[in-house]
């Protein structure tokens, strides 16, 4: 038996791949490209655990199966290195977070080189914090700053077009998305100046600047997005928020909404991403009506997507944003109102929309019904309607809305049954309810019809009409943050304005204290002489947020050398756009949103061949960890082997799992442990001596001790051992525990293949005989099926048919290269190194990374015979083998002819013979 010293193996070619740039790619676009991508790391301080490679292993094993079928293959690894926490490490630490992010970038390098992956080798130093690339980041800001979007073009265009259009003609024609309140001709625009023009061109940019409500955690002196709020407190830290307006930075993304839609059918994305993306753009249809408010001026407007329900509206509900809460609440009501507006006010729109606990209050307000004559509706607000959706305030229809029957009900108010033969609880109301009553002209009509009847006399009316509307907000793109990218943007009375490109990047500069403002302002606030132009403007103090750089890397690495362009148009036209990518479902309406949104600004105005970014998309699930547990006897100093707790009162403790193995704890080690908090605890072991710990699976985290570090487990057992073992663990995308015990396995399996092809002094022993048809159909069997399943991403039943043909060929003694060789390249995805080795013994002069995939010929899997199991009433008798080819009729002779068979029949007589070819035999006596 051979030696497989797997660590001087490892290491040698992790070398070799790395000095002979294995994985570049190449510039001959000739060859069918192949783009896969991880989503973009973040860096942190504590390294990557075993759970964090197992979708770079799944992306790796896809990008080497594609090199052996000869595709030019991109699969690059940078880093995502600006952001938060390393800020916040820099102001716990006086570090500069760019010293502390080059050291975390360092540890995660060297952890994923062990792990032997097929980076291209240009990209693997890539990070967002880089000048020479978040120049770029800062020249995509110009173009969609530079931009409005046409309506009738539905596309975004420079903004130089739109101002040519104004001096020619004026507003007048111009269908654009924007925000300004008027209009103006053509001698009014030439005639302003040029910071009035400036503030109009402002209303329509795609990047534009808004007061807003905004998370704001005064602990961190930031304003955080929703999903990093839990609770009303920051998820880092756990400070409290406040919501409050701010000066912010914005994108018009609501005007590609519909594209963003349309797109998603044209993806190959899990449905339930998809659908996650659609309900956050939440397109819906309706109309927006206008109510008189009674015995005052100020008029409510709201938007429904069902009008014709307007005769069941029994209470009006505003956001506690709304400015009309302020202006209609009454006098004895106003103090109440206002504490619980405050209240609300200050928790986050995801809170509020899973709330359980109703809450609100009633305004002393009333609407005026348009169609019914002296009837009022009394006017609430309530946390549950949010400012940012439609108008901020809706009509409530208890008898067909669940949120309105319950706050209904929670505060005794009216719920009219105003569907016929519909049970008023039953919400919320479908149109398989059946036709609306009490409704005076929209008697008897289905409810598309009354729809579409209530839109035309509120039309008619003037007091409503038609719309789409979207769920979907502008996203915030400020950060009052040191750790980002610079705004390439100065104000001039009040105005921003683009500097020229010629002036990028605009570098981070260094300060001496990384603590905000205080005043809402970011750090860079506070740099008198950097903020401060030579022509009196001033430049943008806040920051990017961290998801800038990441909504277009994918665009950098196929050219991250160039200095004149984000990227080539003739590279961007070959690789684009990722044919796979592997990543988290936690990016779904985040990360994966934004990416889109940018690809198609920067598709519109001509950058990019293809307006998505990502063909096909996979989650990954997670590995979990398993904890491991020690037993103290409560109130003492002393704890139990698991074999011993029975009936006894133990507080369970966890334990480090890299001091416990097969669940057996290293009694040396515990005592050392953690500055030694255990050297004088009493350890009682069971009668064989040993401590044995308990355990359970949770989520892996340091605050377990159940965290692995990968290059522990590359060091003990090997980087392929670790690969073969992470895809053995079950399908890609469902969660899994890891059981280091189970690792051995795979080790052994490893050890196994390289005892196929070497003999005791660690050399080939091959035979150049010809394969028998046996040892064909396992081969070939094997080649059908790993194809299959590295296509599919079944990686798990990959690992397991390895096992089978290294069985199989060890019950045949089959040691011939024409089958073992080309077993070695299919191998050679998963376990990299140790066929790269076996490959160069076998006398090869170039690495296996280049060699060919074994082409697949079924007509080899075909068995020339088959075993048929031989049923008599249902119980197998005996087993026949009889030839593959043979027709039904020729199966049945062969049946009645056997021996066996005949024996049975003898003693009874055979009232049926059923034979189903291929599978089995019964006999009817």
């Amino acid at each position: 038996m051979g030696n497989y010293d797997f660590k001087a193996i490892e290491a040698k070619w992790q070398d070799y791949w790395e000095q002979n740039r294995s994985f570049a790619i190449s510039d001959d676009s000739s060859k069918p490209k192949y783009y896969v991508l991880d989503m973009f790391p973040y860096p942190s301080g504590a390294g990557l655990h075993v759970g964090h490679p197992l979708g770079f292993i799944a992306s790796d094993i896809v990008s080497r199966y594609r090199h052996l079928c000869g595709f030019n293959v991109l699969h690059p690894m940078g880093f995502d290195a600006f952001g938060l926490p390393a800020e916040q490490y820099a102001l716990e630490t006086g570090q500069h977070p760019a010293v502390t992010t080059d050291v975390n970038i360092k540890t995660y390098q060297a952890q994923l080189r062990r792990i032997g992956f097929a980076f291209e080798p240009d990209t693997t130093n890539m990070r967002t914090c880089d000048p020479e690339y978040y120049k770029w980041t800062q020249w995509i800001f110009l173009q969609i700053f530079n931009s409005w979007y046409n309506l009738e073009s539905q596309a975004a265009e420079p903004i130089d077009t739109l101002s040519a259009r104004f001096a020619q003609a004026g507003s007048a024609g111009v269908k654009a998305y924007h925000d300004f309140g008027g209009s103006f001709s053509a001698a009014e625009w030439n005639a302003m100046s040029a910071k009035g023009q400036a503030e109009v061109l402002l209303s329509y940019r795609l990047a534009y600047i808004a007061f807003t409500e905004v998370n704001w955690c005064p602990a961190l002196g930031t304003v955080l997005a929703n999903d990093e709020v839990i609770n009303g407190l920051s998820e880092r830290g756990g400070h409290p928020i406040v919501r409050k307006p701010m000066r912010q930075w914005a994108f018009r993304m609501r005007a590609y909404a519909d594209r963003l839609l349309e797109g998603l059918n044209r993806i190959a994305w899990p449905e339930s991403v998809k659908e996650h993306q659609r309900n956050w753009i939440g397109r819906s249809e309706g109309a927006r009506v206008t109510f008189d408010i009674a015995g005052r001026n100020e008029k409510l407007e709201v938007f429904t997507t069902r009008p014709d329900t307007l005769f069941g509206a029994t209470f009006m509900v505003l956001a506690p944003e709304h400015p009309l809460v302020d202006q209609i609440t009454t006098a004895e009501r106003h103090a109440e109102v206002m504490e619980y507006t405050t209240w609300a006010r200050n928790r986050s729109e995801v809170e509020r929309q899973q709330e359980k606990k109703i809450s609100g209050k009633f305004t002393g307000a009333y609407a005026v019904h348009p169609f019914v004559e002296g009837r009022t509706i009394p006017i609430w607000t309530a946390d549950y309607v949010l400012w940012g959706y439609g108008t901020g305030a809706i009509m409530s229809v208890p008898a067909g809305d669940a949120r309105d029957h319950a706050f209904a009900l929670h505060f005794g108010l009216e719920i009219p049954n105003i569907f016929e033969g519909q049970d008023v609880s039953a919400a919320p109301y479908e149109e398989k309810h059946g036709r609306l009553t009490n409704s005076g002209f929209l008697d008897g009509m289905e409810v598309k019809a009354a729809i579409s009847a209530m839109i035309a006399r509120l039309e008619a009316l003037g007091i409503g009409e038609g719309r789409v509307n979207y769920r979907l907000r502008d996203p915030n793109f400020s950060r009052q943050r040191y750790w980002g990218e610079p705004f390439p943007i100065v104000y001039r009375d009040g105005i921003p304005y683009a500097l020229p490109e010629s002036e990028l990047p605009v570098i981070l500069p260094p300060v001496d204290s990384y603590t905000p403002s205080g005043d809402g302002e970011g750090p860079l606030s506070n740099l008198h002489d950097w903020v401060m132009m030579p022509d009196g403007s001033t430049r943008e103090t806040n920051t990017m947020p961290g998801y800038a750089g990441s909504s277009w890397y994918f665009l950098r690495y196929f050219d991250v050398k160039n200095q004149d362009a984000f990227c080539a148009a003739d590279k961007s036209k070959y690789w684009m756009n990722v044919d796979l990518y592997v990543g988290g479902s936690e990016h779904a309406v985040g990360h994966l949103l934004y990416s889109r949104f940018w690809m198609k600004v920067l598709y519109d105005l001509g950058h990019v061949a293809h307006d998505e970014p990502f063909q096909r998309l996979v989650n990954q699930g997670m590995i979990q960890g398993r904890s491991n547990l020690m037993y103290r006897v409560h109130g003492t100093n002393t704890f139990l082997s698991a074999g011993l707790i029975e009936g006894k009162e133990v507080d369970a403790l966890h334990v480090d799992v890299n001091i416990v193995e097969n669940d057996i704890l290293d009694l040396d080690a515990v005592r050392k442990w953690r500055g030694g908090e255990h050297k004088d605890a009493e350890f009682v072991t069971e009668a064989d001596g040993t401590f044995r710990c308990g355990w359970q699976v949770e989520k892996m985290g340091k605050r377990y001790f159940n965290v692995v570090d990968p290059t522990v487990i590359c060091e003990r057992y090997g980087a392929d051992t670790l690969r073969l073992y992470e895809m053995f663990l079950g399908p890609l995308e469902d969660a899994k525990p890891w059981n280091t015990n189970g690792i051995e396995g795979s080790f052994r399996f490893l050890k196994k293949v390289w005892n196929l092809f070497t003999d005791e002094s660690n050399q080939v022993a091959l035979s150049e005989e010809a394969p028998t048809k046996e040892e064909l159909r396992v081969l070939h069997m094997t080649i059908g099926k790993i194809g299959q399943d590295i296509e599919n991403l079944s990686m798990n039943t990959s690992v397991a048919q390895y096992m089978i043909f290294v069985n199989e060929m060890g019950r045949l003694k089959c040691n011939k290269r024409a089958i073992l060789e080309p077993f070695l390249v299919l191998l050679a995805p998963f376990a990299p190194h140790i066929t790269e080795e076996l490959w160069q013994l076998l006398g090869h002069q170039d690495i296996i990374s280049k060699a060919k995939w074994p082409v697949y010929f079924p007509e080899y899997t075909k068995a020339d015979t088959i075993n048929y199991p031989v049923q008599v009433n249902g119980k197998v008798k005996a087993q026949l083998s009889i030839a593959a080819d043979l027709s039904k009729e020729q199966i049945e002779a062969e049946v009645l002819a056997n021996a066996e068979v005949q024996a049975i029949l003898q003693a009874t007589p055979l009232k049926k013979l059923v034979v189903v070819p291929g599978r089995i035999v019964n006999l009817v006596v």
